[in-house]
């Protein structure tokens, strides 16, 4: 059984799910073969339409701003939006029942807005409540547009099977929980031989209140829905043909990674390749299963690139680079860390207190540098480390990373890094203790210059096929 987690481009538009629906279609052909070793699924998960969560964040800022207009206006341009979306579904019934979906749904909406205007605030709770509608209606739009075309689709509300702690816009799963609600809602959808349909990034906590997994959570919960239903696959479907070698938007002649380990995958997403949410590749890692990244809009051309617990060797020992814009670098010096035990600890106390994660660490005998890429709460971490040290931070700052398994094995490579990128200053070199990445920081200003120097010698000048 396979799960295939479709993104905001390839939901976009009617013609989008018309992709979609042939997609779907083939999966499901292949699932009930005789020779098929599980008859079940597929199960889909759906982002919201691409740049309705936008929308959607945006009206709820004209709301906390008591522009009810605004977020009026706002709402009713995304209501003739997806009911134009909805004329993917042929059958008139179903597409009435769906359209009475989308119109109930964006006037509740309405109505919460009208309140917060009134409020002038907007708490996370009702920030995760107004962010869900977008996956909420796609994946509704699309359960009756798969069973419109033929197919016995069965949409599922996200929030009665992804059941999350209390931390809203970034809600963590409770697998426990979540495993319990998914056996007791889709198995027996499986079990009838239908196409369970479920918006991804939305949940729900123990008492029912909406959450969200945050930003790109989309594949997050395709992953677990997948480890804990016992997929055989998870496929993210998106617009690129596959995890690359490096950004397209800035490199022009990026290649195809075709197989990638589970690793790897992490260090890549982790440090900025968009096409993979991070935190994807956990559940996968936990049951072994096979992830993966397929172009929807080039479903028969593109073979993708597939991740798995290993891989197989491979001459070369770089597999990608990764790159990430809009770091800020944070230095904190003290000659209190000097022979001082449980200074590292207070460090790192201050950014957990004020929920700040850190990518890049190094340190000397008296200082430690740190890279955050969300500076929200970086005023109250400097003012927590100021009565133990002086705080300075340095903001536009940009991350490459090297990624490959084959780096452990190549003691010279961190040599022809740096001589790669000769000439531009960097700020801080780290290298995992697992070998795997080389990390440097360097001015944001200098990223484009240093990732095509980077991708060309080690992908273009050696002829590399991947």
């Amino acid at each position: 059984m396979v799960v295939m987690k479709f993104g905001g481009t390839s939901v976009a538009d009617a013609a989008a799910i018309e992709r979609l629906i042939s997609i779907v279609r083939a999966a499901r052909q292949a699932a009930i073969q005789p020779e098929a070793a599980d008859w079940r699924g597929p199960i889909v998960v759906v982002s919201a339409l691409g740049g309705a969560t936008d929308r959607l964040l945006g009206i709820a800022a004209e709301a906390g701003a008591g522009d009810v207009e605004g977020a009026r206006n706002n709402l009713l341009a995304l209501c003739n939006r997806h009911l134009e979306v909805a004329s993917v579904i042929t059958d008139q019934t179903e597409r009435a029942e769906v359209e009475k979906y989308i119109r109930v749904e964006l006037a509740a909406l309405e109505r919460v807005a009208g309140a917060l205007a009134v409020l002038r605030e907007v708490t996370p709770r009702w920030l995760d409540a107004i962010a869900a509608t977008g996956e909420l209606l796609s994946s509704r739009i699309v359960a009756g547009a798969l069973t419109s075309h033929g197919m016995a689709a069965a949409w599922v509300d996200a929030r009665q099977v992804m059941v999350t702690n209390d931390e809203h816009t970034s809600a963590a799963p409770l697998d426990a929980d979540t495993a319990a609600a998914l056996a007791s809602r889709v198995d027996p959808l499986l079990a009838a031989r239908k196409i369970p349909v479920i918006g991804g990034f939305v949940g729900a906590t123990r008492d029912g209140v909406t959450t969200t997994l945050g930003r790109g959570g989309s594949d997050y919960s395709a992953a677990i829905v997948g480890a804990c239903l016992g997929a055989s696959e998870i496929q993210i479907w998106t617009d690129v043909d596959g995890m690359l070698t490096a950004d397209p938007r800035i490199v022009p002649d990026v290649q195809v990674v075709p197989h990638l380990s589970f690793a790897e995958a992490s260090e890549l997403a982790y440090f900025g390749a968009k096409v993979l949410h991070p935190a994807t590749i956990q559940p996968a890692v936990g049951k072994n299963i096979p992830v993966r990244i397929l172009n929807s809009r080039r479903p028969l051309d593109a073979a993708g690139t597939l991740i798995t617990r290993d891989r197989p060797p491979s001459r070369h020992p770089l597999t990608a680079v990764a790159s990430k814009k809009g770091v800020t670098v944070v230095d904190i010096t003290s000659t209190r860390m000097l022979m001082a035990h449980g200074f590292l600890r207070r460090i790192f106390e201050a950014f957990e207190q004020h929920k700040t994660s850190v990518d890049v660490v190094t340190t000397s005998e008296v200082s430690v540098s740190v890279t955050i890429d969300d500076a929200r709460h970086l005023p109250e971490v400097i003012a927590s480390l100021r009565g133990v040290a002086e705080v300075t931070r340095e903001d536009e700052m940009a991350i490459i990373c090297a990624v490959g398994d084959g780096l452990q094995s190549d003691p010279a490579f961190v040599g022809r890094l740096l001589e790669a990128v000769g000439g531009i200053a960097i700020r801080m070199v780290s290298q995992a203790a697992a070998r795997r990445n080389i990390t440097l920081v360097i001015r944001g200003t200098d990223l484009e210059t240093a990732l095509t120097r980077v991708h060309a010698r080690f992908f273009q000048a050696a002829g590399a096929t991947r």
